[in-house]
Parts: C-alpha cells; structure tokens; sequence
C-alpha cells in the first residue's frame, strides 16, 4: 500500500502556484484522511478495495492534439461539436480548446487555472458541497485532487453547444482526483459531458473523482458522466448538486466500469420548483463489483424529482443498485418517483435493487418502482423460434429494458456512445 506524505501534497501544490489558504486546506485533508473511515455502503465490502494503491504522477505533460489520442480513448468523445473540449491525462491537462465564449463571459478552463485567474469565484463553490461530509475518501480527494474542470455560465447566458471533458487514467499504480464544478447562473443554460476512462490493463490504479453542480434559479443544466474504466481500476466518482428555485438539471449517468466501483449521486432540490431527473445506465461484466447510489433531497416546496436507473450484470458481475428520495418537513406539494430495475444474464451475476423513501411531509406524491430478476427463458425461445440467435436474442433483450432510459437521452451522439460501451459488453 503506498502512503501519500506531506511533501508529495506540497510539491502538488507549489506546481500549480496555489495560494496559501488552499496548501493548507490540502494538509489538512491529508492529515485528517489518516484517521477518517471509509464509507460504509449498503451490503457492500470495500475494506481490502486498495483506495491508497497508487502514486501521483508529477511529470510535466506536454500539451497535444485532439487528433493525436490514441484512438480508443478518443473514441469516447461525442462528434457532434468539438469547440469546447478538456482531456486530463492522470494528473494533468493535455488538452484544452475552448473558441468564442470569453465575449459572453463564460469560463471553460482546468480547475487549477480557473484558482490562478478567478480566485475569488472559484473559492466559494469549491467543496462546498461536501461540507458536513467526512470520510478517507472525500479527504484524500480535497488534499490530492489536481486538473480537473470549472465552467462557469453567467445569468441570461444560453449556450447550445456541449461542453465536454475526459479524464484518461494511464500507467501502474496510478491516481487521478479530478474535480468538477459546474455554476449556471440565473436565466442560464448549459451542458456538459464528461467520459472517466482507461486504457485495458491488469496494473491496479484508482480513479477518485468528485462532481459538483450549481444551478441557479430558472437554470438548465445536463450533465452526463461516463465512466469506463477496466477491471484493474478502483473507480470512485460523487456527484453533489444544489439547485434553486425554478432550477432545472437532469443527470445522465452511464456507470460500465469493470472492477471495483461506487459511483453516488446526491442532489439538493434548495429552491421552490426546482426539478432534477436522473437517468441511470449500469452494464456490469467480468467480476465487476458495484454500489450505486442515487438520492434526491426535497428541501422546499413544489419540487420534482424522477429517478429511472436500469442495471444489467453479467458474468460473475455484482451491482447494488440504491434510490433514495427524501421529502423534508416543509417541502410540501412535492413530488417525488424513481424507478430502479436489475437484470442478471447469467446464473453467477448477482444484482439487488433498493428504493428507499424517506417522507416528512403530509402533503406531497411519492412513488418507487423496484425489481431484480433473470432473463425469462421462454423470451429467448420465442426469440430463437423466429430465426433469431441465442446471442442477438439476449441483446434484443438487453437493449429492451435499457431502452426506457436510453430512448430519453436527447444527445443522439451520446446515445451513440452508449450504445458502443454496451456492445463492447456482450463481447466480454
């Protein structure tokens, strides 16, 4: 196990020229992440996962072109525009290519950068999220995170063309921290893609990745996360967000990681009609061990939210699929509905579905929807008596129960995305 010091969060720090309060912020999240727990997760072992396997790559990257990645990984990229793109390599950015958007004062840098040059807007947002929230993980990722993205959106601003980022994990025992902030601000609209992926490999490394969204009232906001990263990989991504009155943000979460895996989604409805959706994609294969969480906080009145995750195992693959909405006292006239639904494809697959309502309000909807089950043999066979393969017909299955999530993504490049990770699956 290798044990991050002091000097090595210094040395991080000092390279990106910080100010002083966030080299102290570092060390004392470090300090602090030697004596935190780890999360507990619901029926999931990660004590022996391996969260501290890694080592920090300092060597300075040079900067490269979008043509220049290695195809598999460039792959992951949607093609519907690439004006606006961020690739991180590890620990650093190798990538940037942002055009015509300073004009409208909108921000699209690297995090590290965003603190150098707009300090005083960066330091409210970040973390703040988190705040109350203690264990090892969140804290080696406050005292190592390094790259990441902060796009900034100001009010009346609408923006039609998607932002997108992608986090390359690459080498042995290795650690990326990418840190994600994303503030739209009144009146505004935005989007953002951001793809967690790695080369194939049976090196161990870890991914610990945290998200955080501002929506601000009457703001749009999408944003979808796609982590792919293989069996070797420990993968960790929490996405926090707050949205405010009449704020709209709709998640798109596609988790197909190989290995070990906790992907957790937490949103805060703070203002009168905000809404938030989710829509939750897992295809699980090899020995790929997974919590996944989604949550919903109603803190105000008339708030909407709508949880809809699908998860498919295969192989020895295991999943715990959790969808919890909250309805605190004065969130009145609230409404509040998710959806979790498992399917196993194999004898060995194992996969559990959990909807947990937690209701402080008399006046309010709320509704789950909750199954675990195997594929029906007699589909395959009516399939199979119609000239259909065993192995088309198990996809058209597949592809069936997933498509009620799929079929309500407006990206059709991202759709097209998934549509190949999922591909890839049945080739496993």
């Amino acid at each position: 196990m290798m044990k991050t010091k002091e000097i090595d969060v210094t040395k991080l720090s000092e390279k990106n020229k910080e100010p002083k309060w966030l080299l102290e912020q570092r060390l004392t999240s470090l300090q602090e992440s030697k004596d935190l727990p780890l999360p507990k997760l619901e029926r999931t072992r990660i004590t022996n996962w391996g969260f501290e396997d890694f080592h920090l790559d300092q060597d300075k990257v040079a900067h490269t072109e979008l043509n220049r990645l290695p195809e598999d990984i460039h792959s992951f990229l949607t093609h519907e525009d690439n004006s606006h793109i961020i690739v991180q390599k590890n620990m650093q950015v190798v990538v940037a290519k942002s055009q015509g958007i300073e004009e409208q004062g909108v921000i699209f840098t690297d995090l590290n950068t965003a603190i150098l040059q707009h300090e005083e807007l960066v330091k409210p947002y970040l973390f703040s999220t988190l705040e109350g929230e203690k264990n090892k993980l969140f804290s080696l990722h406050k005292a190592l995170w390094s790259g990441g993205i902060f796009l900034y959106v100001p009010r009346n601003r609408e923006l039609k063309i998607p932002f997108q980022s992608l986090f390359w994990l690459k080498g042995k025992n290795m650690g990326m921290f990418p840190h994600v902030i994303v503030v739209a601000e009144e009146n505004s609209r935005v989007e953002l893609i951001a793809n967690f992926v790695a080369e194939q490999d049976d090196r161990p490394s870890v991914n610990n990745a945290i998200l955080e969204a501002f929506v601000g009232q009457n703001a749009q906001v999408r944003i979808a996360t796609v982590n792919h990263m293989p069996q070797s990989v420990v993968d960790v991504i929490y996405r926090r967000a707050v949205v405010e009155r009449d704020g709209k943000l709709e998640w798109i979460i596609g988790d197909f990681s190989e290995g070990r895996l906790i992907s957790d989604n937490y949103t805060a409805l703070k203002g009168e009609g905000g809404q938030v959706n989710v829509k939750a994609v897992t295809m699980g294969a090899g020995e790929m061990k997974a919590n996944i969480t989604s949550t919903v906080d109603h803190l105000a009145r008339h708030t909407t939210s709508d949880i809809l995750a699908r998860s498919v195992m295969k192989n020895t693959a295991s999943s715990i699929l959790n969808s919890i909405t909250k309805i605190e006292k004065g969130a009145s006239k609230s409404n509040g509905q998710q959806s979790g639904k498992v399917l196993m494809l194999n004898p060995k697959a194992r996969g559990d579905a959990n909807p947990i309502l937690l209701i402080d309000e008399n006046d309010v909807i709320a509704g789950h929807a909750a199954s675990v089950g195997r594929v029906d043999p007699m589909q395959i066979y009516y399939l199979m008596s119609r000239g259909i393969t065993e192995e088309e017909a198990e996809k058209l299955i597949v592809y069936g129960f997933l498509g009620i999530v799929l079929s309500n993504i407006p990206s059709q490049s991202l759709k097209e995305q998934l549509d190949r990770i999922i591909e890839r699956k049945f080739l496993q």
